[in-house]
């Protein structure tokens, strides 16, 4: 198993190398420095697990400066910072600027062994959930859309130019040719990747329940809201909703959709208080919308919005 890494940065000589030592007997792969110059070379030469840096390092730069660059070239690395002279105020700079932990001299065993194994576990709950954030991307991304001649080409290089915009999207073709692995892609390559993606198929759920389901109710808005409800609308704030089997939604629906495809604002069923989302709108349908609009059936102006 590989021993974690550290750097122990402090202008004490002694202490430098006698926390060093015992450190190393604890497991730990150290590296020494006693100022900020020979810290930012290491941090340049390779990538530390934990820094464990004092805040008076002699003159020049001190430690919440190495802090500072350290976030900066090396934002990875969980800084644990420690000081002879603490204070309330000195702690929580340091935690403002970035700092895992903040420690006090004289050092106790215990309490240091501590926060390095909460340091570590940390790290390794960021790696898992990098790890599942890259499984999700080839699970949801491009990556999981087969195909390869032209045609399907064309529709890669409309996800990629389309993706990180606000435009709404329309999503057309018929069942089971993977729009929602499209839309699903269209968001994890969008800033949103790491808010919700919310999907509803409006076509499974009749009229009266669909606008409580997108919009969510009031108790007492009709008989069984027994309580406030959430809809999806509010659930997929600053994130993407799609709506799939949109050709199925009634008149009266439309008209609420379409105020909040203009101005992100909706009512929750039986309310009067008017809710604000941030929300990336992608819709979904296996008709002709264009027929349906000649057809009076769904409305001109939502389907050009």
């Amino acid at each position: 198993m590989k021993r974690p890494s550290l750097l122990l940065v402090d202008d004490d000589r002694h202490l430098l190398s006698s926390m060093g030592q015992w450190l190393r007997e604890q497991g730990y792969e150290v590296d020494l420095a006693s100022q900020y110059t020979e810290a930012v070379a290491a941090l340049q030469r390779k990538a530390y697990d934990i820094a464990l840096v004092d805040i008076r390092l002699g003159e020049g730069p001190d430690g919440l400066e190495l802090l500072q660059y350290c976030r900066k070239v090396r934002p990875d690395t969980a800084v644990i910072v420690i000081t002879g002279y603490g204070s309330v105020e000195a702690a929580v700079e340091a935690i403002r600027a970035g700092a895992f932990d903040f420690l006090t001299k004289p050092l106790i065993d215990q309490e240091l062994e501590m926060a390095l194994e909460r340091a570590l576990r940390q790290r390794q709950v960021l790696e898992e959930n990098k790890n599942l954030k890259a499984q999700l991307d080839a699970r949801f991304g491009l990556e999981n859309i087969v195909g390869r001649d032209h045609r399907m080409q064309r529709v890669y290089e409309m996800i990629e130019s389309i993706a990180d915009t606000r435009a709404t999207v329309l999503i057309t073709g018929e069942s089971g040719t993977g729009k929602s692995l499209v839309a699903r892609a269209i968001h994890r390559r969008s800033s949103r990747r790491d808010k919700p993606f919310v999907e509803v198929a409006c076509g499974a759920l009749p009229e009266t329940l669909l606008e409580s389901e997108l919009f969510g109710h009031v108790a007492g808005a009709f008989t069984g809201a027994t309580s406030d409800k959430m809809g999806k609308f509010m659930q997929a704030d600053g994130g993407t909703i799609f709506l799939d089997e949109i050709g199925t939604a009634s008149p009266a629906l439309q008209v609420k959709l379409l105020r909040v495809l203009q101005d992100f604002e909706f009512e929750q069923v039986g309310g009067n208080k008017t809710f604000s989302v941030d929300v990336r709108v992608i819709l979904a349908t296996n008709e002709d919308l264009s027929r349906l609009v000649q057809e009076g059936r769904f409305r001109q102006d939502l389907y050009f919005r």
